[in-house]
């Protein structure tokens, strides 16, 4: 019973994260339909398992680490720069998303090994 639980308060955790992005999104004086329109734009990184499972992992992994998308959101209140806070916000939202989505950061044996567990059919 307590995995079922902490499952759900980890999506929880997620939602808050994903809904908390989109009310500083729409703080920012960038158009609304635009975040909506993009936000699907970094699995493009998935592109790199077009090379290898470990070059898909890595550039997956570059692209849905929270912690990046918090430095280039840091950097864009240091340099007032609306366009890195709007993009530091973005990468912070979709990885939420995904992850509220069961979509973890990869392994770099296999698309379906993620930090959340196996997704995908087997």
């Amino acid at each position: 019973m307590r995995v079922f639980e902490m499952k759900n308060q980890l999506k929880a955790e997620e939602a808050l994260q994903f809904l908390a992005t989109i009310y500083l999104v729409y703080q920012l004086p960038v158009p609304g339909w635009l975040y909506w329109a993009l936000l699907i734009v970094p699995d493009l990184s998935m592109l790199g398992y077009l090379v290898s499972a470990r070059i898909g992992a890595i550039s997956y992994n570059v692209v849905h680490h929270k912690g990046i998308a918090v430095a280039i959101y840091l950097i864009g209140l240091y340099l007032s720069n609306t366009e890195l806070l709007f993009a530091g916000l973005l990468l912070y939202c979709h990885s939420s998303m995904d992850r509220l989505s069961g979509y973890g950061l990869k392994y770099p044996d296999s698309f379906r090994n993620t930090h959340l567990g196996m997704i995908g059919k087997p």
